[in-house]
């Protein structure tokens, strides 16, 4: 293999190889890192970010950006949590938190997808509206445990057999968007889209209805991942995922997502949530302090974003070195899409 292969292979699976790292230093200073007990806590701490991320990523391949997901999580949280405080039924609940995510993530897609208005300032907008309804729903309060369903508060602790159905989800999450990306045409086609918008356009995919499809299940994700949220800690709290869109956008950027879109796996996307959540676990075993670990979600996400840069300008002068044709993607050429790695 020669020098500019590996380092397009050097620049995909950085993520992987800075993960082994972390987890090495963070074992050789805290032995007591490196436990089962201490990797089903990072697991579970990363389940809700995980069902966040995989649908951000998407959006972030297809060439647009939600920045409202957080807010989404904690109206959706509320809002189910003000439906069974009031019905008793954890049900009713769901359905209203789910009927919530639906209907942010349309407005966003519409107004993305069919008005042709920015993604940025739009879903930056709508972090917070959607913020400002979650405190209006509940009128600035946490809906207590007390005013919970029991099998709603049974559902923060739940196991399918040994494994918490929090991580239960994220793995059939994650295996959901894996599959969507690499064996559907509906995947290629997100691909594509980022890639080039005017290519895929001229070779007749619907790019306005699968990034509002994209926007949809944004809002359905960060619905769920509320309510998860909520069963974990026993209430319903208004503010229940605020920053959780910077920590997602990290998360994706830190897989190898490119942030022009057309270039990302989901493997990657897992890599860099765990990266993520490894990180905040081993600042934790080493005392480091609450407002320290609250700097490294900013200074990761910048971090992450140069990265992004610094690949992308590697893989891209690898590939003028090799030439297209040694790097071409036969899948993306079927849809008209740009060579991609």
């Amino acid at each position: 293999m020669n020098t500019e292969r590996l380092k397009i292979l050097a620049a995909k699976n950085g993520i992987f190889l800075a993960l082994i790292a972390l987890i090495v230093v963070f074992s050789i200073l805290r032995p007591n890192f490196l436990s089962f007990a201490n990797g089903q806590t990072i697991l579970l701490q990363a389940a809700e970010l995980g069902l966040i991320a995989i649908p951000v990523a998407f959006l972030i391949m297809s060439g647009t950006i939600d920045l409202s997901v957080g807010s989404i999580a904690s109206a959706a949280a509320v809002t189910g949590g003000a439906t069974m405080s009031a019905t008793g039924s954890m049900w009713a609940g769901f359905l209203t938190a789910l009927i919530t995510g639906l209907v942010a993530g349309a407005l966003n897609g519409f107004l993305i997808s069919y008005m042709k208005l920015n993604s940025f300032v739009v879903t930056l907008g709508a972090l917070s509206v959607w913020g400002g309804f979650a405190l209006m729903v509940s009128e600035g309060r946490t809906i207590p445990r007390s005013e919970l369903p029991e099998m709603f508060r049974a559902m923060g602790t739940a196991k399918l057999g040994p494994v918490p159905i929090q991580i239960v989800a994220l793995v059939l999450v994650v295996l959901l968007g894996w599959y969507v990306l690499n064996h559907t045409k509906f995947g290629k086609e997100i691909k594509a889209i980022g890639g080039n918008e005017r290519a895929a356009l001229l070779m007749g995919i619907k790019v306005q209805r699968n990034r509002f499809l994209l926007f949809v299940a944004s809002g359905v994700f960060a619905a769920i991942a509320g309510l998860f949220l909520s069963a974990k800690v026993q209430s319903a709290n208004p503010t229940i995922g605020v920053g959780m869109e910077l920590e997602a956008l990290t998360v994706v950027l830190l897989g190898g997502i490119a942030f022009q879109g057309g270039i990302g796996r989901i493997s990657g996307v897992v890599a860099g949530l765990l990266f993520f959540r490894v990180l905040r676990s081993g600042l934790v075993f080493m005392q480091a302090s609450p407002f320290l670990q609250t700097i490294l979600v900013g200074a990761t996400l910048i971090i992450a974003v140069a990265l992004d840069n610094s690949i992308q300008k590697v893989i891209r002068s690898s590939w003028a070195k090799l030439g297209k044709k040694a790097v071409r993607d036969p899948e993306a050429e079927k849809i008209g899409a740009a060579p991609s790695p």
